[in-house]
């Protein structure tokens, strides 16, 4: 960049961690999650959730399946500390929900915190204090033994105020702005508390800050497992923040170095860039076979509450939920999704094989209807999707290019995206045209081994009625036409398919015709008498072709 003296950023240093082992794991099984939602992301708010909001979102939460959410900083408001007075009160916090709290080490906020926990059954009670060089240095100016002194003094307060309530309370200690925060001391200050404390704890390792590459993140907490005294007295928690735009990848490669649990947001809301994406993270889990424990089969439903209480939008790229992740513009994409769709139905096994879609949209309350979408970039794989999938018509393969062009062309003039409603206006134009030649009607009889045909018709306004003779009803049909029609044409394909179901059960035909210059042209006709429907579509191919 312009103006950016050297010196002015340097690389983040590399971890001594020789023989690292989560570069040779993969993710097997899900962690513990924790929705900090209500806290982490309810802060970063322009206008932070009111108690209807809060009660509308935990109720979410619940139906996902989170069984550690963090309600909130008891201490810090009123509106805090109401909110969790209203779960306990309204008994709104199932049995095998746990409740967490968030608290720095200073007195008159852990007691507030503790009168906030009154009548809950359990509970974590999240301490913390910054612990970087840049926050010692320059916010806090003391030295490493007064930052840990600090911690020791916090876990005091809370084991007095712990006796004096009937909840059972698990501590949380975070060394906030951990990946500021030398990796020597952050394990001092972690090991006092655990120690202090004397029972199983949850560290929480916060990239409060992303400051580095995700390796160095999973370099980070490999070493922190490997070095922790008590380790099996240890959850260990980790709870990134996206400033680079990794905190997935970094989370997902701190769970391979040993993490146990993650704090995370639903869409990734939280301070600057925001905190890790749980629901990302879930459904990641999910596409590599893993159960991830949380339900996120209805993510309509997730987009509408998020939305609405935190008043932000998502991005329309946005993992698995965003308005065009399942939707595919290019004309190679489309017929491949196509095929792979059709593929799929043939098959025995459930194994999802569908290019260009990781995960079957239908698993997470999306539909197939937005997954093609038609701009001039699109193909014919994508039109002929839509005709079938939203308008019932099963064009036969070899007519997909003439009906893609149809399209194409009207959204190059419109230089835009269009409709289903615009694509199948344009395909009735084409198709379903009246034109010099009008069916009216037939009847058949039977001579020998012809079939003879009365054909009713207009042609240039005059009526015309003639018999012809063939080996079947459309042959019949084209000789009797041929007698008045100047033009010569000959059928070269055939199809159809039934359309509807019961009474409202329709024919439909396709015909292709070929003109003396060798030029080709589908017609269409529909029809609930199948013969009727098969010489419509040869009229509707004669119109087009002359």
């Amino acid at each position: 960049m312009k103006n950016v003296p050297n010196g002015k950023y340097v690389a983040y240093p590399q971890v001594d961690l020789p023989n690292r082992e989560w570069v040779n794991r993969r993710i097997e099984n899900a962690p513990i999650w924790c929705s900090v939602d209500l806290r982490d992301g309810n802060q970063a708010l322009i206008n932070p959730m009111d108690l209807d909001k809060k009660l509308k979102l935990f109720k979410l939460l619940v139906q996902i399946g989170f069984k550690n959410i963090e309600v909130g900083f008891p201490s810090a408001s009123k509106t805090e500390f109401k909110f969790l007075r209203t779960l306990v009160e309204e008994n709104l916090i199932p049995d095998d929900v746990t409740v967490q709290v968030l608290v720095q080490a200073r007195e008159h906020l852990i007691k507030r915190t503790f009168e906030s926990l009154k009548g809950v059954k359990k509970a974590v009670v999240h301490l913390y204090n910054s612990t970087s060089v840049a926050q010692r240095k320059i916010v806090f100016r003391k030295e490493k033994e007064e930052i840990i002194e600090l911690a020791l003094k916090g876990v005091d307060m809370i084991l007095v105020e712990k006796k004096k309530i009937d909840t059972e309370i698990t501590l949380e200690y975070s060394p906030e702005s951990f990946t500021g925060t030398e990796l020597e001391f952050a394990r001092d200050i972690c090991d006092a508390v655990v120690e202090r404390w004397g029972e199983k704890t949850i560290i929480n390792l916060p990239a409060t800050v992303e400051m580095a590459t995700p390796n160095i993140y999973a370099d980070q907490i490999e070493w922190m497992s490997k070095n922790l005294k008590n380790r099996e007295k240890i959850v260990l928690s980790l709870h990134a923040h996206n400033d680079r735009g990794t905190a997935v990848a970094a989370t997902e490669l701190g769970l391979m170095a040993g993490g146990d649990r993650v704090e995370g947001t639903l869409l990734g809301n939280g301070e600057r860039t925001g905190n890790v994406d749980i629901l990302t993270l879930a459904l990641n889990m999910t596409t590599q076979g893993v159960e991830s424990n949380l339900d996120f089969s209805d993510v309509n439903r997730v987009l509408e509450v998020v939305e609405s209480v935190t008043e932000i939008e998502t991005g329309v790229r946005h993992p698995y939920v965003g308005q065009l992740v399942y939707t595919a513009f290019s004309g190679s994409h489309q017929d491949a999704i196509n095929k792979g769709l059709a593929y799929q139905t043939t098959k025995e096994e459930p194994l999802w094989e569908v290019p260009y879609l990781p995960i079957d949209p239908n698993d997470v309350g999306r539909t197939y209807e937005d997954i093609i979408r038609i701009n001039s970039q699109s193909g014919k794989g994508g039109v002929a999707y839509i005709l079938e999938n939203s308008f019932g018509y099963e064009l036969p393969k070899a007519m997909h290019p003439e009906v893609g062009k149809i399209v194409q062309k009207k959204s190059d003039l419109e230089e835009r995206e269009l409709s289903y409603k615009e694509i199948f206006s344009e395909f009735e134009k084409e198709y379903f045209q009246k034109g010099d030649l009008e069916f009216i009607n037939f009847k058949r009889s039977e001579k020998g081994d012809e079939v003879q045909c009365k054909l009713d018709f207009r042609y240039l306004g005059k009526e015309f009625s003639i018999w012809g003779s063939g080996n079947g009803i459309l042959d019949g049909a084209k000789r009797a036409l041929e007698k008045e029609f100047p033009h010569k044409f000959e059928i070269i394909s055939f199809n159809e398919h039934s359309k509807g179901s019961g009474a409202n059960a329709s024919a439909v035909a396709y015909i292709q015709v070929q003109t003396t210059t060798f030029d080709r042209f589908f017609g269409i006709g529909i029809d609930t008498d199948t013969t009727k429907a098969s010489i419509k579509a040869m009229f509707s191919a004669i119109n087009r072709a002359f």
